[in-house]
């Protein structure tokens, strides 16, 4: 599908070899061609340019999608020379050419022009993924980010320029689907002509669809290739684009790998964590990394991919440390990997000891006949307990075995109403959640306490937990 426009023009000219007249000219191919490659949604929309001669007067121009997955509603006829000379009279939709449309085009001149054809397609995806490399350290990553565009739209683009767009777009109806359907059963919005033949097309959503969704290209619109292929960053409202430098071809039913950034020596640090909601009731090693210029990042949000992690060795060699899954990464915020459970650093939550005390209850009394005395009675007295508070405390036992000093963030959470009493340099995450640090030398071995009171019964008044600091005074247990 390399010939979708074709301009029929009545020509008479003669060739010796035929000996006959003709009259159908075959457009000449792409002049440019631009690709924004919407990855929310199965959406990309196509700016390309041609230089067609017109001859004055008029002049049909036919555009077919045959075996395409271009969205007919969307397609859109622009001059980008000499427009006051240039005038779309029609567009029509052959009866008997179901996947086709003609647009008669008034010129006031005979001579060439730049015309855009802009429409939307699906079939045309792109994903992203990096390779991280650290020292033998775990001090430093070199971060590599690629970017696959893959094409099966039934159409192949020859040296197109490809921009990539992070964000979410919402449309009503599925390219793929209008794609496939009789431009018959493609509705006419109102006060565009209803269902009229030859004005079926859906120029209002095709219109915001275009002023509001992409912005118009920059003075590098169509460049030259480079090189090395460079990614160009920009914003746009809720929307990011990024620019990949110089044309790109690509072939319907292949998919090409591309380089988005090379950051080398990203500072990055080791951090056991414990968050049971997150990564169940264990010890995990994380390796974090943050999206800012000092990582020689930071200029865009790094989108959804895949994460594949080496460390090199002193040899040279590469070890594989994990392969994860990472979401949407906005400028600022950091890249966090699992690297599972470390058999170096052992965890463990012991419970030292559970008492109640501020014991609340009522007293309930109950009259009954006594049995030597008909006419007496005896009073019964049973209590019951109406609230308590829960004491418990535990003892965090870690022992590193790694050979280094390590750092460890533990988060907690608990329902109810809670006081966390501990000597620890104790935050809270939220109204649930207590977290805090600390580090602990090369084989070293430590025991984090701290007590939970919990209010049970009438005693509990609300559903959050408090901190309070320790008074060795006081709690001289957890000296």
């Amino acid at each position: 599908m390399k010939r979708l426009l074709t301009l029929i023009l009545v020509l008479t000219f003669t060739i010796p070899t035929l000996a006959r007249n003709i009259d159908l000219s075959t457009v000449p191919a792409r002049d440019t061609v631009q690709l924004t490659i919407y990855n929310a949604e199965d959406l990309t929309l196509v700016r390309e340019t041609r230089v067609i001669s017109f001859k004055q007067g008029n002049n049909p121009l036919q555009f077919s999608w045959a075996n395409t997955l271009i969205d007919p509603t969307s397609v859109e006829l622009r001059f980008l020379t000499r427009p006051d000379e240039l005038t779309v009279v029609d567009t029509t939709f052959p009866h008997d050419k179901p996947q086709m449309l003609y647009w008669n085009v008034a010129s006031e001149f005979s001579g060439v022009a730049t015309v855009e054809i802009a429409y939307f397609t699906s079939g045309i995806t792109w994903s992203a993924d990096y390779t991280g490399i650290t020292d033998p350290d775990n001090k430093t990553m070199r971060l590599e980010g690629f970017v696959t565009v893959t094409n099966n739209s039934g159409e192949d683009y020859e040296d197109a320029q490809v921009r990539l767009v992070v964000g979410t777009v919402n449309l009503v109806e599925k390219i793929a689907q209008l794609a496939q359907r009789g431009m018959m059963n493609v509705p006419a919005p109102a006060g565009y002509g209803g269902a009229v033949p030859g004005v079926r097309m859906d120029r209002a959503r095709r219109e915001v669809a275009l002023k509001s969704m992409v912005a118009d290209a920059d003075a590098s619109y169509f460049a030259d290739a480079q090189e090395e292929r460079q990614v160009i960053k920009e914003g746009l409202s809720e929307y990011f684009i990024f620019t990949i430098e110089g044309t790109e071809t690509v072939p319907n039913g292949w998919a090409k790998r591309m380089r988005s950034f090379d950051a080398a020596d990203a500072p990055v640090k080791v951090q056991y964590r414990y968050r049971a909601n997150e990564y169940g009731d264990q010890l995990v090693r994380m390796m974090l990394l943050t999206n800012n210029e000092e990582s020689s990042l930071g200029e865009s949000p790094l989108p959804d991919g895949i994460v594949r992690l080496f460390r090199r060795n002193d040899t040279g060699s590469l070890s594989y440390l994990t392969q994860q899954s990472i979401k949407y990464i906005p400028v600022g915020d950091k890249i966090e990997l699992n690297l599972g459970v470390d058999p170096n650093v052992v965890f463990e939550v012991v419970d030292l000891r559970t008492f109640r005390d501020n014991i609340w209850g009522s007293i309930n009394a109950k009259i009954r006949r006594r049995f030597d005395d008909p006419g007496g009675v005896r009073i019964e007295d049973r209590g019951r307990v109406e609230g308590w508070d829960e004491h418990t405390i535990y003892a965090q036992r870690i022992r590193n075995y790694t050979g280094k000093p390590i750092e460890l963030e533990i988060r907690r959470a608990f329902g109810g109403d809670a006081t966390f009493v501990s000597r620890l340099d104790t935050k809270s995450h939220d109204f649930q959640t207590v977290q805090f640090t600390t580090r602990l030398d090369t084989g070293e071995s430590r025991d984090l306490l701290y007590e939970l009171v919990q209010r049970q019964g009438s005693n509990q008044k609300q559903n959050r937990v408090e901190i309070m600091k320790a008074d060795p005074a006081d709690v001289p247990w957890m000296n």
